[in-house]
């Protein structure tokens, strides 16, 4: 038996990275898992959608629901970046990390509360980042993985009374394409970058898809029952 048996997940962003391994690891344990991504997905049930249109949000959510016989369990991990310093950084990279990485959220957690209101019963994870603390260079990113937590705080006071957790995690340095994008943008490689990072970690290291994917599978969980309203940083003891 596993944890997620009857369960149907569905993962946004999961096309690779931290939702790949989280689609992974939700059906690994026993989770129906529907993967969104504008991308052609390789895990689970693949549905096509951009997460920033909050009309085909809703389509989408609602015919995985049919599909797949309920929706229980909600991940929102779809981000973006167009890093840049605020003097440089033009309005439309502004706007477009601000869609995708936090206003998809309220698009995929207002068509999935209907489905588990009624059910009386949810998780919904999201994904912030270290980053919502500040870093230069990503004001636009910092700002939308902040407003991630201050949702995660109000939706878990609305949703709650219908016995839906609602949670986040703040990844710090974790070893992804988006990661390696950063490396390029600051001139360095991708592993000269990762053992800069390591060296500010009091582990050591830096972290893996999997590391956070698990976190995120115990916030899904029934193991989290009485776990809402919370971010939960996976960064190594980094400060």
């Amino acid at each position: 038996m596993g944890r997620f048996d009857g369960k149907v997940a569905v993962v946004t962003g999961a096309a690779q990275g931290i939702g790949a391994a989280t689609a992974r690891r939700l059906a690994s344990e026993g989770a129906t898992v529907a993967v969104v991504d504008l991308k052609e997905p390789q895990e689970g049930r693949a549905y096509a959608c951009d997460v920033s249109d909050h009309a085909a949000v809703r389509e989408v959510f609602d015919r995985i629901a049919a599909d797949l016989g309920g929706l229980h369990i909600l991940v929102n991990n779809a981000g973006i970046t167009r890093d840049n310093l605020l003097y440089k950084m033009p309005k439309a990279d502004w706007d477009s990390v601000l869609e995708v990485n936090l206003t998809s959220v309220f698009n995929c957690v207002q068509a999935a509360q209907r489905h588990m209101v009624a059910q009386r019963h949810g998780k919904i994870v999201s994904l912030s980042s270290r980053s919502a603390l500040g870093n230069r260079g990503q004001a636009n990113y910092a700002a939308a993985k902040a407003g991630i937590q201050a949702l995660t705080s109000t939706l878990a006071i609305e949703l709650g009374p219908y016995g839906i957790n609602v949670n986040a995690v703040a990844p710090g340095y974790i070893a992804t394409a988006m990661t390696a994008a950063t490396a390029e943008r600051v001139g360095a490689s991708p592993a000269e970058h990762q053992a800069m990072a390591a060296e500010r970690t009091p582990l050591g290291r830096v972290g893996s898809p999997e590391e956070v994917a698990s976190v995120i599978a115990f916030l899904a969980s029934e193991d989290a029952s009485y776990v809402s309203g919370q971010t939960l940083y996976i960064n190594g003891g980094a400060r």
